[in-house]
């Protein structure tokens, strides 16, 4: 069977926004560029810029909803990032050297008993993923209209916070490619694991409010807390929205 791409998403700064696409080049063994470039540590974090670290480390929707509802912007000529929320005003800054002026901004939302945002940090080489191999999510369309059919409710597929959006094939049988390889584009992937999802998705990507229960929908409807698949790229190529999506 041959599915489609249907959507191509990045995060610039892990946890804080995304930002849709129409096309992307992937390079073997590394993440999709830009995607989590920057992460945001806490007040408790021990991360740094030397090397990779758990998403414990970071703010993140998970701990706080309202962080699901920035949508970002980069211009890759210069690194400024344009976060937009809806109770916020537009930041336009450079992550690398303005960090400051992004945690001016995002502590109006932050709750006053969580850690608080301290530091951005960049690990050169690669997106600060919430796997310690250089992944790339995806999603299959299907399976997301599969938990809307059955929590009564549209469930934006921006909840799961995928790379690669793909449409075409039966509901769940991105499981199936656990341990196999797929073609997407020119580009392929090498299927690691299927995500573990956590709090994050409970929030709705337009208000930041927790407003879905998405992970007890998993747990007692489908016996797992699993939603999309890790993948490793394992061939250089490009991806197009619309592109041919083929099992190897």
């Amino acid at each position: 069977m041959t599915g489609r791409v249907t959507a191509l998403w990045r995060h610039p700064i892990k946890g804080h926004g995304r930002e849709t696409m129409d096309r992307v080049t992937m390079t073997k063994g590394q993440t999709m560029p830009w995607d989590r470039r920057w992460a945001v540590a806490h007040e408790l974090s021990k991360a740094d810029d030397s090397a990779w670290s758990p998403c414990a480390n970071f703010s993140s929707g998970a701990k706080v909803g309202a962080l699901m509802a920035i949508n970002a912007k980069v211009n890759e000529t210069t690194g400024m990032v344009t976060l937009t929320h809806p109770e916020l005003p537009d930041l336009v800054f450079d992550p690398d050297r303005e960090q400051y002026a992004f945690l001016d901004w995002v502590r109006p939302i932050m709750p006053a008993n969580r850690a608080q945002s301290a530091r951005i940090l960049r690990v050169a080489g690669r997106g600060m993923t919430d796997t310690d191999y250089p992944s790339i999510s995806l999603i299959n369309t299907a399976s997301n209209d599969v938990m809307s059919e059955t929590m009564g409710q549209d469930i934006s597929s921006l909840r799961w916070r995928c790379n690669i959006h793909v449409s075409g094939f039966a509901p769940w049988e991105e499981f199936d490619w656990v341990g196999k390889s797929i073609r997407v584009g020119s580009v392929e992937i090498a299927i690691r694991e299927p995500i573990r999802r956590c709090l994050a998705t409970t929030a709705n990507p337009a208000t930041g409010e927790r407003d879905a229960d998405t992970l007890g929908t998993l747990n007692s409807h489908f016996g797992h807390q699993d939603f999309g698949v890790y993948g490793e790229v394992v061939k250089t190529g490009e991806i197009a929205l619309g592109d041919p999506v083929e099992v190897l």
